[in-house]
């Protein structure tokens, strides 16, 4: 089935730019007590990096793989992605080795058993060989690691969407909001190890931030009906924003907690990340859209030589990634050898993010061949994550 010509040839960096924008602040939001961190959009609204990441994972996943089923079927695309899925999967396991290794050295370094629980990590010493099993199927996981497993189902599965999504978006679309109002209400998810746990990232519930960036890409510029609704829609998005802002500093100052009738804060709370409360979601869509409306796709910054770190990592997303969430438990260890002093965390969010980008543009020139065209930008393919 030939893919719609809705279905853009060039690549946009606003992909590139805001995906690489999303490591960062992934990498920066996981050091604790990381003065940084407020510099992220974490600390001002109920949705995080991860939607980001997530949402451009979606989008950028239908450009790359509907144009390859396009010109070479079916079969070779859900190959090619299952051949992503595995590298992923190959990625996970690695980082899940390292990242154990990491933490088990300056557990008996420093004297620090308690920094085991803190990571999760007990159910390996109590049944290594259970515990084992379960990393392999995705279900035993240190904290900070569930990002990958949730894509590597959510990529699982998309083959068998693809054609669906290229067809019928609004259809698909509404058969994923459908799965999450479920999920919420059922509470549905993938049991995890521990026994009694569940998965963080729920991926039925979460799936519908992946197939809204899917039916975006595929819709393209039909999404231009809603400009003739740009103002009230940017009113209604900036008014929710700054709602959202509101509550969430309120978690951090107690004369703005106060502030918060209580009948308001029994509405709104919990505002669960596991199934991507609802309140987190329109929080994301806000910010999209007047993402979409005050960055356009044309704009000449975007091309600025000094957001050219930024592209670079969003281009290298599976890799930074690895890298930026090795980095921040060295991050948190150092900080907590400084007893969490300001300028620790300073210097440990720079330096981890200056390394990220020295190992994108590394991974860019050994893509090149090493030569000097190691600016070239890679194709959607080449760069989905």
């Amino acid at each position: 089935m030939a893919a719609p010509p809705v279905i853009a040839s060039g690549r946009d960096i606003r992909l590139d730019l805001f995906r690489g924008l999303a490591l960062w602040f992934i990498f920066v939001d996981h050091v604790p007590t990381n003065v940084v961190s407020w510099f992220t959009i974490r600390n001002y609204g109920f949705s995080d990096a991860t939607e980001v990441f997530v949402f451009i994972s979606g989008y950028t996943a239908v450009i790359a793989y509907a144009r390859m089923m396009q010109r070479e079927g079916w079969v070779r695309a859900a190959a090619r992605v299952y051949r992503r899925v595995w590298q992923l999967y190959v990625a996970h396991i690695l980082l899940f080795m390292a990242f154990t290794a990491q933490i088990v050295w300056v557990s008996i370094a420093r004297d620090m058993p308690s920094l085991i629980d803190e990571m999760e990590l007990m159910g390996l010493g109590e049944n290594p060989y259970r515990a084992i099993l379960a990393a392999a199927l995705l279900q035993f996981r240190p904290v900070n690691l569930d990002v990958l497993p949730l894509y590597i189902v959510l990529l699982a599965a998309f083959p068998f969407v693809l054609p669906a999504v290229l067809r019928w978006p609004f259809a698909v679309l509404g058969v994923s909001l459908a799965l999450y109002a479920a999920t919420c209400h059922f509470d549905w998810n993938l049991p995890a190890y521990p026994a009694g746990k569940v998965w963080y990232f729920n991926p039925l519930a979460w799936q519908v931030v992946f197939y809204g960036g899917t039916a975006c890409a595929v819709l393209g510029s039909k999404l231009a009906w809603l400009d003739r609704f740009r103002w009230p829609l940017s009113v209604l998005a900036a008014l929710y924003l700054l709602f959202a802002a509101f509550i969430a500093l309120s978690w951090h100052y107690n004369p703005l907690q106060e502030m918060t009738p209580a009948w308001l804060a029994r509405q709104i709370y919990p505002i669960d990340k596991t199934n991507i409360d609802i309140l987190r979601f329109l929080h994301f869509l806000a910010v999209a859209w007047l993402v979409r409306v005050l960055v356009p796709a044309s704009a000449a910054f975007l091309r600025w030589p000094v957001f050219q770190p930024l592209r670079r990592c969003g281009e290298q997303s599976l890799l930074i990634f690895c890298i930026g969430t090795f980095l921040a438990l060295s991050a948190q260890i150092v900080v907590s050898y400084f007893e969490e002093s300001l300028l620790s965390q300073i210097v440990v969010s720079v330096a981890g993010i200056l390394v990220m980008c020295a190992a994108a543009y590394v991974a860019t020139w050994f893509k090149s061949g090493g030569s000097a065209g190691s600016g070239r930008t890679p194709t959607t393919a080449e760069a989905v994550p």
